[in-house]
């Protein structure tokens, strides 16, 4: 192979190796079993005159060649996306594959309508949605869109809010009703907190816990906030959950909702380079609109 018959093709499959770090799983993704993804892999290589990746346990691990192509293979990715779109077909369908980032207690309790949805109603469209909490995920282009409770401040990004949200102090109910009336969060200084791991708070917006006035760190940490919920339904201590969470766990009830109560927001982020692309932006407005709308306790 020369380097003149390189084609978009190849590009492809080195953009998911490089995303998925296996051959099977970018097989499975590009519809090839995974030898064939290993000798187009080589046979890029051969052609570029330098190895792209490093084979060991952890899998495909980009080169410094391989990091040095990855951003003009992506806008490769971009431009051609756009012009697919531009060319014909049904206008009304998606097809392709969109990768959504998000932080695990949105993707668990506001997205999963809306990906069902969008996978139904465009049978061409894969949907991947993965726990990818920080927006800089776009800027090594691990996502085509993220969700994040704060909006980046450099890169290459588009951002626009999708809502804000709630959050209070919640403990099992049965804990609350097996004691005094709670006139002040003093009153429950016996339960242990839970909370995120402080070095691994990924969003400054979530490092709340100090707003309880507590000198100690929680006793329970996790960075996901889905094992912080399952701590708290059974009965392990408090724990600041968002509203949309909490309501789907009648068995949760909120400590001193009046005076403990906090606000913050999430934003749709996309990268520049995908603009105009319409697929990618079709299911960000979809997204936003779902989670809109279950956070308004509108029906999903």
């Amino acid at each position: 192979m020369q380097k003149s018959t390189v084609r978009w093709d190849d590009f492809r499959v080195f953009l998911a190796v490089a995303r998925q770090k296996r051959l099977g799983a970018a097989g499975q993704t590009l519809g090839l079993d995974p030898a064939t993804v290993g000798r187009r892999i080589a046979g890029l290589e051969k052609a570029l005159g330098r190895e792209l990746f490093d084979r060991g346990p952890r899998g495909y691990l980009l080169t410094e060649a391989g990091r040095g192509l990855i951003e003009c293979a992506q806008t490769m990715e971009s431009q051609v996306g756009e012009a697919v779109e531009l060319s014909g077909g049904d206008p009304e369908q998606l097809s392709g594959v969109v990768r959504i980032g998000a932080p695990d207690g949105v993707s668990h309790y506001l997205m999963i309508d809306a990906c069902d949805m969008l996978s139904r109603d465009n049978p061409g469209l894969r949907v991947e949605c993965v726990s990818l909490p920080r927006s800089s995920v776009l800027s090594r282009r691990e996502a085509d869109l993220a969700i994040s409770v704060s909006p980046p401040t450099a890169g290459r990004l588009t951002v626009r809010k999708i809502a804000d949200f709630d959050l209070r102090l919640y403990v099992r109910g049965e804990i609350l009703a097996a004691r005094p009336p709670v006139e002040r969060l003093e009153d429950l200084s016996d339960l242990r907190g839970i909370g995120y791991i402080s070095d691994m708070v990924f969003e400054r917006e979530l490092d709340y816990y100090a707003l309880l006035g507590r000198n100690a760190e929680p006793a329970l940490t996790s960075n996901s906030l889905i094992t912080q919920r399952r701590w708290c339904q059974a009965g392990a201590g408090l724990c600041i959950l968002p509203d949309f969470i909490a309501r789907e766990h009648p068995e949760l009830t909120a400590v001193l909702p009046g005076e403990i109560h906090l606000r913050r927001s999430f934003y749709m982020i996309l990268h520049q380079d995908d603009a105009r692309v319409a697929r990618i932006n079709r299911v960000a407005d979809v997204i936003a609109r779902r989670m809109r709308l279950a956070l308004s306790d509108g029906l999903p």
